[in-house]
């Protein structure tokens, strides 16, 4: 048995030893993570944990084996997320999201100014604790892992040499995490009980704005009974009621149903299916006659309704008006889901890889449509590897290229860390452009990033469990603790009591856009849970892509100011 007790005892590097390590410490990390302490559990982080006792007790990995697997997991986990929120980062500044990304960023501004404050106060220079070590409580205070490795990447690329200070900065993340997570559901439940809201009354409120939503597309039905739209095309229509409407359906006197081409006519006592912005109603029972109620067939008849899934990726990219739906298939689109959310079917909307398009027509030219598109959920099962690759080659380009700040000695550079998440979200966003595959089904999605997220973590744990016990579980080791939990609930008091006050935002918006401007998943986890429903997610979903971002760079910012 001597092979088996030098392959699992400490201080052995070779490559079976060292694949046996990492894969223990991430499996036993992650079902130590699942373990819930009243209500709330750390999930995958707590593979740094597991990492750093392993580490303690002597285990370790070649230095150079133990660098690459850290740079690459983070590269993955970063990549990944920037793919995940890149379709939606840009349009979470509309509307409501321009407040709620605001106060994230009001938020993230506090969190370093309370940083600051704490080590100027506690000494600079000659204090305790150095700025790397308050950086990494920082990072652990706000739950953010990428915003650590995009630091610490930035501080090896100022001095390579500066390796113990990477290490004391994992162990400041270390000790200010778990309060971290801990403090901001404390600060939501505080919140709460200073503004006496009772969570029912939130719920019901979100509840009947989602009733009265004017987002959506509206099916509406009207009779014909204006004289002077009586005889026009829908191409004349069109110019006389210009927006994105489509006319799905026409019911004649005679009982036939017809499909509308750009040249077919409508008359008096037709009655038109019309799908539109729901703030459009008005308009078009002024310009066509009354609104009636009726029970359009779906399935039955000449006419039906179906969805087609686009998966042919020739079609990524494509113009929906390209298709020329009404001269080539007698077909109109109504509705296209992306994502879970109801687009209209504009001619100048972009077609995208897993886009649901609503159709109505005749079965037969249906079934040819679907046929010309795809409609094949195996093909979304597909890897799209090439779109990955080629981001992650760009995105290190981008990361290495130096970039001149006056007053700065070093150049600035987005890192590994930075440039990966950049180009995912640019090609998240607009890949389709350039005929990109950007689709990743979501189980895909988040396999990469899980993978990426425990290598980077037992990386940087096995490397820190070294010193790691005498350098926290001593005076230093408990102010960083404190210094996090204050990092932590000061800036969310702040923003929580502007939302409420100020803004009168929803209590599940608040709390929502408290877990995304943390990035933190057990605090949305606990959010969903009280407000049982997908309103904290959707507040989560539209600050957390500026949030990631702005962390990972403000990160390598302070790094850069203060390390030259």
């Amino acid at each position: 048995m001597d092979w088996f007790i030098d392959l699992l005892k400490p201080g052995n590097l070779s490559l079976a030893s060292t694949i046996l390590l990492y894969s223990f410490v991430i499996f036993a990390g992650i079902m130590l993570g699942k373990i819930k302490i009243l209500g709330v559990s750390l999930g995958v982080t707590f593979v740094l944990f597991v990492g750093i006792l392993l580490g303690h007790f002597g285990y370790g990995v070649e230095s150079n084996t133990l660098h690459f697997l850290r740079e690459f997991g983070l590269i993955l986990f970063i990549f990944s997320i920037g793919m995940q929120v890149g379709p939606g980062f840009f349009s979470s500044f509309k509307e409501g999201g321009v407040r709620m990304n605001a106060l994230a960023m009001l938020g993230i501004a506090l969190n370093v100014g309370v940083m600051l404050t704490i080590y100027f106060l506690q000494g600079g220079e000659n204090g305790l604790s150095s700025i790397s070590d308050m950086v990494g409580v920082m990072c652990g205070a706000i739950t953010n892992t990428p915003a650590l490795g995009a630091a610490q990447q930035t501080i090896l690329q100022v001095d390579s040499g500066a390796y113990d200070i990477s290490q004391e900065m994992s162990m400041g993340y270390a000790a200010a995490y778990p309060l971290g997570v801990v403090g901001i559901i404390l600060t939501m439940i505080v919140i709460k009980l200073a503004f006496k809201i009772n969570v029912d009354k939130e719920i019901k409120e979100i509840e009947d704005s989602k009733k009265e939503s004017l987002m959506a597309p509206a099916m509406l039905t009207f009779k014909i009974t204006n004289q002077l739209v009586s005889g026009l095309s829908m191409l004349r229509l069109h110019t006389l009621i210009p927006g994105d409407y489509t006319c799905s359906r026409i019911l004649k006197p005679d009982g036939k149903v017809v499909v509308p081409t750009s040249s077919d006519t409508i008359e008096i006592g037709d009655i038109v299916l019309i799908v539109c912005a729901k703030t459009d109603e008005e308009k078009f029972a002024r310009f066509l006659g009354e609104r009636i109620e009726m029970e359009w067939p779906k399935d039955k008849g000449p006419v039906v309704s179906r969805r087609i899934l686009v998966t042919q990726t020739s079609y990524n990219g494509t113009k929906l008006g390209s298709l020329h739906l009404h001269a080539a298939y007698q077909l109109n689109v109504t509705r296209i889901n992306r994502a879970g959310v109801e687009l209209l079917a504009s001619p100048d909307l972009r077609l995208q890889l897993g886009d649901r398009l609503t159709v109505v027509g005749n079965i037969d030219h249906i079934n040819l449509l679907a046929r010309k598109l795809g409609d094949s959920i195996k093909r979304l099962n597909e890897p799209n590897l090439i779109t990955m690759f080629i981001g992650i080659f760009l995105g290190i380009l981008l990361g290495s290229l130096p970039v001149q700040f006056p007053g700065m000695s070093v150049p600035m550079k987005l890192g590994l860390a930075g440039g990966p998440l950049v180009v995912a979200i640019l090609i998240g966003a607009y890949g389709h452009k350039f005929h990109l595959v950007t689709y990743t089904n979501s189980a895909a999605n988040l396999l990469l990033r899980e993978i990426g997220i425990c290598l980077f973590l037992a990386s940087v744990g096995i490397a820190a469990g070294k010193d790691f016990f005498e350098t926290v579980f001593n005076l230093r080791g408990a102010l960083w603790v404190g210094y996090g939990f204050l990092i932590t609930v000061l800036p969310l008091i702040v923003i929580g009591v502007i939302a409420r006050a100020k803004y009168k935002m929803n209590y599940l918006s608040i709390i929502g856009m408290m877990s995304g401007s943390y990035t933190d998943p057990p605090a949305l986890a606990y959010g969903n849970k009280v407000a049982n429903n997908d309103a904290p997610a959707v507040a989560y979903s539209t600050v957390y892509p500026l949030t990631m971002f702005a962390r990972v760079i403000v990160a390598q910012i302070i790094v850069l100011c203060f390390l030259e």
